[in-house]
C-alpha cells in the first residue's frame, strides 16, 4: 500500500489527562464495535495516534481499496476540529497531494462533542460523495465537474495501483487491525497463485507508466 508522509509526532503532552481517556475510550469501541468497512489500528503507546483503514464504498472508483488515514488532534481538541489526512495515496477532489482531507464537518461545522467514529464515517462518505465545490486537488475536481467517466477511471487506477494487490496492499491493512475477527491460517500460495500475481503486477507496472504520461 502507498503511503503519503504525515508528520507522527505524539501529542499526548499537549493534551488533558481527561481527554486523552475519552479518546482511548472511543478507540477502544471502534476496535470492539467496528462500523462497516471501517477498521481502527490501536497505538497502546500512544492513544493520540489514532488511525484507521476505509475499505473503498462499492459502487466507487475506490471498490477493492483499502484506505488507511490519520487524524492529527491538535492541542485545542476538542474545542478545534482535527486534521485528517489519507495515508495510502488517492485521487480525490477533497485529498490534496500530501494527503489533508478538506471536509466541512473538520473545518465550519465542527463540534466538540463529534466522535472518532463520525469522522471516520465523513471520510468514507466522502469516498462516496465528493464535493468539487472545495476541491484540494483541483485537477481531480476539474474532471469530476467536467467528464465523471473520466474521473473515476483515474480514480479507480490510483486504487489499482496504491491501496489494492500483494502484502503491502488490502489483506496487510485488514490484517493490522482486525484484532475483533477471528481469522484461521492463510492458505498455502499454489503455483498458479504465483503467475497470477505476477501477471498482476506486470499489468500495475504498466498502470504505472500510463499514470506518469498523464
Amino acid at each position: 500500500m502507498a503511503t503519503v508522509a504525515v508528520s507522527s509526532i505524539s501529542n499526548v503532552e499537549n493534551l488533558s489527562p481527561q481527554i486523552i481517556r475519552r479518546v482511548a475510550k472511543e478507540m477502544a469501541e471502534l476496535a470492539a464495535h467496528p462500523p462497516e468497512g471501517i477498521r481502527v489500528i490501536m497505538n497502546e503507546a500512544d492513544v493520540t495516534d489514532i488511525q484507521a483503514v476505509i475499505e473503498g464504498p462499492s459502487g466507487t472508483p475506490y471498490t477493492g481499496g483499502f484506505f488507511r488515514v490519520k487524524l492529527a488532534l491538535g492541542k485545542d481538541f476538542p474545542q478545534g476540529p482535527p486534521k485528517a489526512y489519507f495515508l495510502t495515496k488517492i485521487f480525490h477532489p477533497n485529498v490534496a497531494k500530501n494527503g489533508e482531507i478538506c471536509v466541512n464537518t473538520l473545518k465550519k461545522d465542527w463540534k466538540p462533542d463529534l466522535g472518532i467514529q463520525h469522522i471516520l464515517l465523513t471520510v468514507k462518505c466522502l469516498l462516496i460523495v465528493p464535493n468539487p465545490e472545495s476541491a484540494l486537488n483541483e485537477e481531480a475536481g476539474k474532471l469530476l465537474l467536467e467528464s465523471h467517466d473520466e474521473y473515476a477511471e483515474r480514480a479507480k487506477m490510483m486504487t489499482e495501483i496504491h491501496a489494492q494487490g500483494g502484502g503491502k496492499g488490502s489483506k496487510a491493512g485488514l490484517e493490522s487491525c482486525a484484532s475483533t475477527e477471528a481469522a484461521g491460517p492463510l492458505p498455502k500460495k499454489h503455483a498458479g497463485d504465483k503467475k497470477l500475481t505476477a501477471e498482476k503486477k506486470k499489468m500495475l507496472k504498466d498502470k504505472k507508466r500510463t499514470l506518469k504520461r498523464l
